[in-house]
């Protein structure tokens, strides 16, 4: 089995069903491993690379952007540009004041728009990206498992219009500084919107929305997953493995050295009742097919037929191999059968 290409919404792009990650550059890998990575993951067929002036992640003002530099530097050594889809993300509202020069709070109107699309172009050293995202909305919403408000805002004063964003990125596209739009952690309710602004005002149309999809979290499926077959939009699935959850190397509450959750214990959307159990199944039907676990839970994702793009990220060049080894596993009929069994009792318990 070979990696396939899949339509990018309207865009006329064809990316590769697998993309690769990238949050972990500048913090838990060096700008050579990234490199390595990239030079890795383009050898194997991946076009599609996805960034955001947010990374690295966990994100704080000293690793701000290093994501995207250590990009742009292999872009400028090895002048492979044509060859890859450059995705990025504009940040909502958040108090990550530390993102724009003025030290104000991030909005998504045109001056913070903007100010971002320069920085992260400058950082890219490119002069456009293929497809700019709006990381996660003006509006309250559920996001990262966090509850109903977007962090650190707690009110609505930061909420700006979709058609004052909407008009914003207009502008970057008719400037060529963007070829096409998406966006990330979004609503079935907010991707509506921004069609319908789109239709009815000649604004740019979304070509994509990237929200976190594995098989703990299948919540996309619920008024998401409708629009790839009417509207030509497609999902960038985010966290097949649920920080790593999936790949059972915290199961029984270990905490392996070197791990993300260790380092970091940001595994909050992922320690909720229910999601060992969940686990534990999933590992049961891999064991049972003889499968690595990891391959499965990222093949699963590959194999929705509403996913555009299957968004992969690894720390180690073993981990890198093994998911895009993951091509190689087919999810067959009995599979299927199994994984929706254990889905129909135990749900989605990571939203």
């Amino acid at each position: 089995m070979t990696l396939d290409y899949r339509p990018l919404g309207h865009s006329g792009i064809k990316v590769s069903a697998i993309a690769l990650g990238t949050m972990t550059w500048g913090e838990q890998n060096t700008e050579a491993e990234g490199h390595t990575q990239l030079d890795r993951a383009i050898d194997f067929g991946i076009n599609l690379i996805d960034t955001a002036e947010n990374y690295a992640i966990p994100p704080r003002p000293e690793t701000q952007g290093a994501t995207e530099r250590i990009i742009g530097n292999w872009l400028k050594a090895r002048g492979r540009r044509d060859q890859i889809v450059l995705a990025s993300k504009v940040s909502g509202p958040s108090e990550r004041t530390y993102l724009r020069a003025d030290g104000q709070p991030p909005q998504l109107d045109a001056k913070n728009i903007n100010e971002a699309i320069e920085g992260s172009l400058r950082r890219l050293q490119t002069d456009y990206l293929d497809l700019y995202q709006i990381h996660w909305p003006s509006r309250p919403v559920p996001l990262f498992g966090n509850g109903s408000h977007a962090p650190g805002r707690g009110n609505d004063s930061a909420e700006v219009p979709i058609e004052e964003t909407l008009g914003a990125l207009d502008a970057l596209v008719k400037a060529g500084k963007v070829r096409h739009i998406g966006l990330s952690n979004e609503t079935a309710w907010g991707l509506s919107r921004f069609l319908h602004l789109a239709e009815t005002r000649d604004l740019p149309r979304v070509v994509s929305v990237q929200n976190a999809y594995n098989l703990i979290n299948r919540t996309y499926e619920q008024g998401l997953a409708e629009f790839h077959e009417r509207e030509q939009v497609g999902l960038l699935a985010y966290s097949p493995l649920a920080q790593g959850f999936l790949t059972g190397k915290y199961q029984g509450g270990a905490r392996p050295e070197g791990a993300r959750l260790t380092l970091f214990n940001r595994g909050d959307r992922y320690t909720k009742p229910g999601v060992a159990e969940a686990v534990d199944a999933y590992l049961q039907i891999a064991r049972d097919f003889g499968l690595d676990p990891a391959q499965l839970a990222i093949a699963y994702v590959t194999s929705r037929p509403f996913v555009t793009a299957n968004i992969i990220g690894a720390t180690r060049p073993d981990q890198l191999e093994a998911d895009l080894r993951s091509v190689e596993v087919r999810i067959t009929p009995e599979i299927e059968a199994r994984i929706n069994d254990v889905f129909q009792r135990h749900g989605s318990p990571a939203p």
